[in-house]
């Protein structure tokens, strides 16, 4: 069994209950946002780790995340050890300390179970940290990545997203105005996409315009 088989059983028991989910968003290994109807408050970012058993890195990574939000969970696999009746009691007590809740996941039967729900436990949060997850969760397109999976050099991002959508249109359409890519693909920070030129794709060939460098072509005939 892989972490990643447990992600598909988890997004689609927190969708049941109206939240939209994408996996791998700024490290977090699951994030979802609840759908608000027109008359609700929003409600905190409910983030969970994904791991195969229940040790002491998982638990500490998912105190770390509590700066991110007050909803943390740690999704294992109802077979994990932690989840015996000799040892559950103990386990839940901790995290309840902790202020983290836990899910046992059936990737067979694709069932989750609520085996403790967060606490009140608040420590001191980061807002800024906070309000990038959200931007990077919004700013992705889709769900390109897989829960418990992707290492951080594969990832998929906003960010590389939007790169690659620069590439194929100056694949099309041949050197553009920085300003003009910004216009028409919608992406405000475009100039900086190809100033930085992260991945090497571009090339600026002359004031303000760029095209797309040879590392760019051959990457496009890989398809990036």
């Amino acid at each position: 069994m892989k972490e990643s088989d447990l992600y598909l059983p988890l997004k689609k028991f927190l969708e049941k209950q109206g939240y939209e989910v994408k996996a791998e968003v700024e490290n977090c290994d699951v994030v979802a946002i609840k759908k608000l109807a027109a008359n609700e408050e929003a409600q905190p970012t409910t983030i969970i780790e994904l791991k195969l058993s229940l040790n002491l890195e998982v638990i500490l990574q998912s105190v770390d995340r509590l700066i991110l939000s007050p909803i943390i969970y740690i999704g294992v696999p109802n077979s994990c050890g932690a989840l015996k009746k000799t040892k559950r009691k103990r386990i839940v007590k901790l995290l309840k300390m902790l202020g983290l809740g836990l899910l046992a996941i059936n990737p067979k039967r694709k069932t989750v179970e609520v085996i403790v729900g967060p606490t009140s436990y608040q420590p001191r949060q980061s807002k800024p940290r906070q309000k990038w997850l959200i931007h990077e969760f919004l700013a992705r397109a889709g769900d390109p990545n897989l829960g418990g999976a992707s290492t951080k050099a594969g990832r998929m991002t906003a960010y590389k997203q939007q790169a690659i959508e620069i590439a194929n249109y100056l694949s099309k359409h041949g050197a553009t105005k920085a300003s003009d890519i910004a216009k028409i693909l919608e992406f405000p920070k475009s100039r900086d996409i190809v100033y930085d030129n992260h991945y090497g794709w571009f090339q600026n060939v002359s004031r303000g315009v760029y095209d797309l460098s040879d590392l760019g072509k051959s990457r496009l005939n890989e398809k990036i």
